[in-house]
């Protein structure tokens, strides 16, 4: 049984340049570009219009945006090296400036992917010689509470990407040399090195009930890895080039993967089949996120190298 979606809505040039990231809250997406402003629509109209443009968050631009699951903490990371957070203003719907993360020492190359913990207490982020740390940021210092070694003295895999569980009980990275990480934050200890990717992993997510792990990147193919043992236990296919992004529905049922080639994918998990495919442009897809469910049908947005963000809604009859 297929899927339809339908183009609700088009934002078009809503950044200068390629969109590289997206991230939600419950009424708002959020967006972020090689230029250096974050943009928020609100996603409750039906128009999404602008609801706040924050200029000159990041100088150089920004490659990573990520929220808390309850919309109140989100985090950016720009091409300089920094770290920004930021607090949603609960009088105004506002987001505002919480300071920078100075433990990642601001300099290229030390934070690169991001993952905030589903109430913003904790912000896992990854390196280019392959550490994960995890940083306690309601804490004054904001410290670094964990960090996770996956080669000797620094000589690891550049981290792609990086998930939170929602129990907070584990951290997974995806790495450039197609190694895939779960690691266990009661312990501090690695808990499984996956197998099944041998190109770079551009992205990971654990699945909403923390039983699965989804993990794509430029071999094409989603991988899917079972949480109580760490087997691999099936390969999602169809993109004909790089997976950029990958994200779970609330039920755990579906998943979304956008791609270089363009196209917008909605698979079933329980059947192992992709059930809609939509393309807007034949540039890359950068980012793709479903947006919390409201009303009729589920909803979710794209963006990427034609500098646009397009919403989609399921069809629904009635």
């Amino acid at each position: 049984m297929s899927k339809q979606y339908l183009t609700t809505h088009t934002v078009d040039n809503a950044h200068i340049t390629d969109i590289f990231c997206l991230a939600t809250t419950p009424r708002a997406v959020l967006s972020a570009s090689g230029s250096s402003t974050l943009l928020v629509h609100d996603t409750t109209n039906p128009a999404f219009p602008l609801r706040q443009s924050i200029s000159d968050a990041h100088k150089l631009g920004c490659h990573h945006v990520c929220t808390s699951r309850n919309g109140k903490v989100a985090a950016s990371a720009g091409f300089g090296g920094e770290v920004k957070l930021w607090l949603l203003d609960q009088d105004t719907g506002d987001w505002r400036s919480d300071g920078e993360l100075a433990g990642s020492s601001a300099k290229p190359g030390e934070v690169w992917a991001l993952a905030l913990s589903e109430d913003g207490g904790y912000l896992a982020t990854t390196t280019n010689d392959g550490r994960i740390n995890v940083w306690d940021i309601r804490s004054e210092k904001r410290s670094k509470v964990q960090e996770y070694e996956t080669g000797s003295a620094g000589s690891g895999s550049f981290g792609m990407s990086v998930d939170l569980s929602r129990d907070g009980k584990y951290t997974a990275s995806g790495h450039q040399s197609g190694a895939v990480y779960i690691f266990n934050n009661d312990t501090g200890r690695i808990l499984y090195s996956l197998t099944g990717l041998a190109k770079p992993v551009r992205a990971v997510s654990f699945s909403p009930g923390s039983t699965r792990l989804a993990a794509a990147g430029d071999a094409g193919i989603i991988a899917l890895y079972d949480m109580k043992h760490g087997e691999h236990v099936g390969n999602l296919t169809g993109h004909s080039s790089w997976i950029t992004s990958l994200d779970w529905s609330d039920t755990g049922e579906f998943l979304l993967t956008g791609s270089m080639d363009g196209k917008v994918k909605v698979w079933s998990v329980e059947r192992s089949a992709c059930v809609a495919t939509h393309s807007e442009t034949d540039k890359a897809l950068w980012a793709v996120k479903w947006l919390p469910k409201t009303g009729k049908g589920e909803m979710f947005c794209t963006a990427g190298a034609n500098r646009s963000l397009s919403f989609y809604r399921e069809a629904t009859g009635g």
